[in-house]
């Protein structure tokens, strides 16, 4: 058997903020909520996939500290350079704007970041062999 990555699960300092942040930059949506080991557990995942991959969203966790030119993020990807730019002009207008629109060679693309409320860098991109239209791209 193969395994499948289904998940990720952060603890977060401000569960409500992190809610809508996903919601609101990433289209995600809260789909099963309950109580656990005395606080709330949430679960968000992109309309349609919320039984192939999803967020597990939990209270506790401390605000993370990542510096500007730590890469770690979460990925996604878009379908459209222009869906890349407005997406950093309202995290700008928001100031959760890390990374400003910018081009790399394939396969990284055109991408921008955003940083979350509990710190998490969050990428958003076009080009990659990756996402919206990747099935016509050769990957190397």
């Amino acid at each position: 058997m193969r395994p499948t990555l289904t998940h990720l699960a952060l603890h977060v300092p401000d569960l409500d903020a992190c809610i809508r942040f996903y919601e609101e930059f990433c289209g995600m949506r809260v789909f099963h909520e309950r109580a656990g080991k005395g606080s709330r557990i949430v679960w968000m995942a992109e309309p349609g996939k919320e039984h192939s991959f999803i967020f597990v969203i939990m209270p506790g966790g401390q605000d993370r500290h990542l510096a500007a030119d730590d890469y770690s993020h979460f990925g996604f990807a878009l379908d459209s350079r222009e869906a890349v730019d407005a997406i950093a002009q309202k995290a700008d207008a928001a100031g959760c704007l890390i990374w400003p629109p910018r081009d790399e060679p394939y396969p990284v693309g055109y991408y921008c970041g955003l940083r979350d409320p509990a710190g998490n860098y969050v990428e958003f991109s076009y080009g990659q062999p990756l996402g919206p239209g990747s099935e016509a791209m050769p990957i190397p």
